[in-house]
C-alpha cells in the first residue's frame, strides 16, 4: 500500500474490504443536520504543486473541480457520538475484531510497550492487543475523559457503517478538500499559509523533534477536542492535524484522467484516501496537514491518530 513515515501503516488481512454487514448507501440525506455546516459547492481549484508537497502522492496538477452543495460535519466524530451508534447497533470495530491496534509508542506503559510487535520503518508505532476506540492506549486507559475528543481506532469500515447509521456518509476526496479551503484559493493551510500566523498555533500536530520530542506548544500532546482552535472560513474545526480522516474515494495518483465535476475517484483499488494529517505529523517526516497533502490506508485499517466526519446529500 501507498506508505509514508509518520502516517500511514501497513494494512493487516485482506487488502479488499471485508463485506459490511449491511450494504452503504450511495446518497445519504435523511438524518439529521445538528452540527452540520452548509457548503454551497460550486468550483474550485483541487491539488497543488507545493514545494512542501510530495509528487509521487499525486497532489497535482492544480485542477478545476465542480461540485454541488452539501453538509458536512462541523467536527470530526467524537467518542460519544459513536459509543451512542454502538449502543445502538452493536458494532464491533475492526480493531475488535482483530483483537489489536497501532498506538504510538510514546503514549504507552512500559509494561505494554516492551515486547510490542513494530513496523520495520515506522519503530515508533506499536501493536497493541486490546487497543481499540474504548481503550486508545491499550488495556487500563480509557475515553472517560475524553467524551468530546474524535474517536480513533476506527477503519474505514468502521466509519462508512457509522455514516450510514446517521443516515450520512463519507466525503469524497474533492468534498474533503473543498471543505478544508474554507473558500480560500490554493492557500497551504485552512487558514492562509503561514503554519502559525504571528506566533499564533491553528492546529494540533507534532511540536518539536520527531518521533523524539513533542513539546506540545500548542496545548495538546496527543488528540484534541474536536472543537479546538479556530474553525475556517467555512465554520469547519481541526481539518488541518488532530486525526487523519477517511474518505470515500479509492486511492489513486494519476490525476489526468479524473473527473472534474462531482468526483468520487476510481471504481475500485487496495487503499482508502485519509486527509488532514494528525497530531503525529511534523514537517521533518511527513508534512502532510497542509489541505491539498493526501495519504492512504487500507479499509480495514486503524491506528491511534485516525477518525472521520461525515457528509450529507441536500435533500431534494
Amino acid at each position: 500500500m501507498h506508505d509514508s513515515p509518520c502516517c500511514s501503516l501497513s494494512g493487516r488481512g485482506p487488502a479488499q474490504p471485508v463485506p459490511l454487514s449491511a450494504p452503504l448507501p450511495t446518497a445519504a440525506s435523511g438524518g439529521s443536520t445538528e452540527g452540520m455546516v452548509l457548503l454551497p459547492g460550486g468550483e474550485f481549484l483541487m491539488g497543488a504543486e507545493d514545494s512542501e508537497g510530495f509528487p509521487a502522492d499525486g497532489e497535482g496538477p492544480v485542477r478545476a473541480v465542480r461540485l454541488d452543495a452539501f453538509r458536512m460535519d462541523a467536527c470530526a466524530v467524537t467518542n460519544a457520538e459513536f459509543a451512542a451508534f454502538v449502543v445502538d447497533t452493536g458494532h464491533l470495530t475492526d480493531a475488535e475484531r482483530f483483537g489489536w491496534s497501532y498506538v504510538f509508542a510514546g503514549f504507552l506503559p512500559g509494561a505494554l510497550r516492551r515486547g510490542a510487535p513494530r513496523p520495520e520503518h515506522t519503530p515508533w508505532w506499536c501493536g497493541v492487543e486490546g487497543a481499540s476506540w474504548q481503550f486508545p492506549e491499550g488495556p487500563g486507559s480509557t475515553v472517560e475523559e475524553r467524551g468530546d475528543h474524535p474517536v480513533v481506532h476506527v477503519s474505514w469500515q468502521d466509519a462508512a457503517a457509522y455514516a450510514a447509521w446517521a443516515g450520512k456518509r463519507l466525503p469524497t476526496e474533492a468534498e474533503w478538500e473543498y471543505a478544508a479551503r474554507g473558500g480560500l484559493e490554493q492557500k497551504r493551510y485552512p487558514w492562509g499559509d503561514e503554519l502559525n500566523p504571528g506566533g499564533e498555533y491553528r492546529c494540533n500536530i507534532w511540536r518539536g523533534t520527531f518521533p523524539a520530542k513533542n513539546t506540545a506548544d500548542d496545548g495538546h500532546r496527543g488528540t484534541a477536542p474536536v472543537d479546538a482552535f479556530e474553525p475556517n472560513g467555512f465554520g469547519l474545526y481541526n481539518v488541518s492535524g488532530n486525526v487523519w480522516e477517511w474518505c470515500a474515494d479509492w486511492w489513486a495518483t494519476d490525476q489526468a484522467t479524473a473527473e472534474r465535476i462531482n468526483p468520487t475517484g476510481p471504481g475500485s483499488g487496495t487503499a482508502k484516501v485519509i486527509r488532514g494529517g494528525s497530531h503525529m505529523c511534523h514537517k521533518s517526516y511527513c508534512n502532510r496537514y497542509r489541505v491539498a497533502a493526501r495519504s492512504a490506508n487500507t479499509a480495514d485499517s486503524s491506528s491511534g491518530h485516525t477518525g472521520f466526519r461525515c457528509v450529507q446529500d441536500m435533500r431534494p
